[in-house]
């Protein structure tokens, strides 16, 4: 079963993956009690504001909190906040058709320009589900619509024992 509750201002991607549902997918309730459930997660205030398992989208916002400034009284967004905003929501995209959040195999992160003042909204496109790996591709943008950084991971999609 597909769930959307907000239309993304991106366009559509195309993607070499094919729809994925099965009992094991997560709803946008289990992935938010996963990031919840996560104190690191939780501190950095992510909040799903759509999954789409047949699109294998998934969008999330991002509050600006003081501590992930770059310096003191900027208002000018750390980069490492940003990866960590990054992987994490490429986990839960691929990880909400696996039903788990899944352990990172490579990642990278382009910064394209400082998200300063604003808050985030972040669109993970799943690009391939395999039986070993999944990959993930991250569009992070700040509230005006402008694209902040980009980033694609790849992730263990096998059993843990």
């Amino acid at each position: 079963m597909s769930t959307t509750t907000h239309t993304s201002q991106t366009s559509q991607a195309t993607h070499s993956t094919q729809s994925t549902q099965s009992p094991s997918t997560l709803s946008v309730e289990q992935v938010q009690k996963a990031f919840d459930h996560s104190t690191f997660i939780a501190w950095l205030g992510m909040r799903v504001t759509s999954l789409d398992h047949d699109a294998q989208v998934i969008e999330v916002e991002i509050p600006f909190q003081d501590a992930f400034e770059r310096g003191k009284g900027t208002r000018q967004w750390h980069g490492g906040p940003l990866a960590a905003i990054i992987d994490t929501v490429g986990d839960f995209a691929v990880g909400m058709l696996v039903g788990r959040g899944l352990p990172t195999v490579n990642f990278r992160v382009d910064y394209l320009r400082p998200a300063i003042d604003t808050d985030l909204h972040a669109v993970a496109r799943v690009r391939r589900l395999g039986k070993s790996i999944g990959v993930a591709d991250v569009d992070l943008f700040n509230a005006k619509g402008a694209l902040v950084a980009i980033g694609r991971a790849s992730y263990a999609t096998l059993p843990t024992n």
